[in-house]
């Protein structure tokens, strides 16, 4: 028996409250933060901007940037009309772990809260502000993922496991990032970040194809705004995505990276949120269900989902060589091996039953198990290929 409890993608829990298929309604909608702001050293002007919620700011910061950052944000706040409370973040994303956060917020009695780090803190600092009833700023320490401007978390169970997701009301109130921090951040996880965006445009045709619900508020029909924010997307990756990727491998900030680091965490947030996920994200999801899935970065996955999702949709032939020569040339993966798949019956079976419970039926067609095996090894034939020609 196959069981997909290790399926984690902060969005497969949407398709289990929003069954993909068409919408009932013809009312539009968009969601997004009330504010986002990118720059270098925009950490340092977090009191300007928490001012505007209050006095009290509550920050929870990850374990890695905490000592640094806590004694920087001290002596930044040091003389200003407010006062900070920083408290680590060296967990995982439980009930009981915001709980703890959460009462920890109350003895403070906050104005705002701040997430500062990786999704799991940044997850956790929406959740404790929700269950405070106060804003959130979300201030991430790479670009290795669309989450942040997302309004939900994904929760784990106490040994690890994914557990569900929570959805808010509304987006983060700020989301603020610093590019010189994220030029400092391992390349890997900006080029993971190209290959999540890299999936937007494509699985939003999908949904607009098949006339399937967001994820905004139970499901509206998408905006023409969304649609071109994601074709945005998908044209600026192709322009700049090498150059941000060479550009953090020398720890600079460019323009290009500044296009990038946009890229992955706003266009992609706003793309996915407003359209939808569709076949890229469940063959990725189906990769996770696999040991193997754990070597690999959600990103990573999506972009071998691309391809397998485009050869399912019998798209032209150069659009789907264009999209894998963009991930040879920034190193994402094209076929199974880069994932650390072994081609086994098993492994195929497996990854195409958990694809199943993703987001196949955003579609336009009929999908089934034995095609989304076909679907993979082809998608991996042709990875092959290319990589034996260039």
């Amino acid at each position: 028996m196959i069981i997909c409890s290790d399926i984690v993608t902060f969005t497969n829990q949407i398709q289990e409250a929003i069954h993909m298929s068409q919408v009932k309604k013809s009312t539009r909608a968009w969601g997004s933060p009330g504010r986002y702001i990118q720059g270098p050293g925009e950490l340092m002007n977090l009191p300007l901007y928490s001012a505007k919620f209050g006095k009290r700011v509550f920050i929870i910061i990850d374990q890695f940037f905490y000592e640094d950052l806590t004694a920087k944000l001290t002596e930044r706040y040091a003389g200003e009309d407010a006062q900070i409370k920083t408290i680590i973040f060296n967990s995982e994303v439980t009930e009981k772990q915001i709980e703890e956060t959460t009462e920890a917020a109350r003895e403070f009695a906050p104005q705002i809260i701040v997430g500062i780090g990786g999704g799991k803190t940044l997850d956790t600092a929406k959740a404790v502000a929700d269950n405070y009833k106060t804003g959130v700023i979300i201030v991430p320490t790479s670009a290795s993922t669309d989450a942040p401007t997302s309004a939900l978390s994904v929760l784990y169970k106490e040994n690890g496991e994914h557990s569900h997701a929570r959805n808010y009301d509304k987006s983060p109130d700020l989301v603020l990032l610093d590019s010189e921090i994220i030029a400092q951040a391992p390349v890997r996880f900006l080029v993971s970040g190209m290959g999540d965006a890299l999936s937007t445009i494509f699985e939003a045709r999908a949904n607009q194809r098949s006339d399937s619900p967001n994820y905004i508020s139970g499901g509206y029909r998408q905006t023409k705004t969304a649609m071109a924010v994601a074709e945005a997307c998908y044209s600026t990756l192709l322009e700049k995505g090498l150059q941000a990727k060479l550009a953090v491998e020398n720890k600079i900030v460019t323009e290009a990276l500044e296009d990038i680091i946009e890229v992955n965490t706003l266009m992609s947030g706003l793309g996915f949120e407003n359209t939808g996920c569709a076949g890229a994200h469940s063959v990725g999801d189906g990769v996770t269900a696999l040991p193997a899935g754990k070597k690999t970065l959600h990103g990573e996955k999506v972009s071998f989902g691309v391809i397998c999702q485009l050869l399912a949709e019998n798209a032209p032939t150069d659009l789907i060589e264009e999209v894998i020569l963009f991930n040879l040339s920034v190193g994402l993966p094209v076929t199974l091996a880069d994932l650390y798949v072994d081609t086994t019956p098993e492994n195929l079976r497996t990854m195409a039953v958990c694809s199943m419970h993703s987001f196949w039926d955003a579609e336009p067609f009929l999908v089934t198990e034995d095609r989304v095996v076909d679907i993979i090894l082809a998608g991996d034939a042709l990875g092959r290929y290319y990589k034996s020609i260039t």
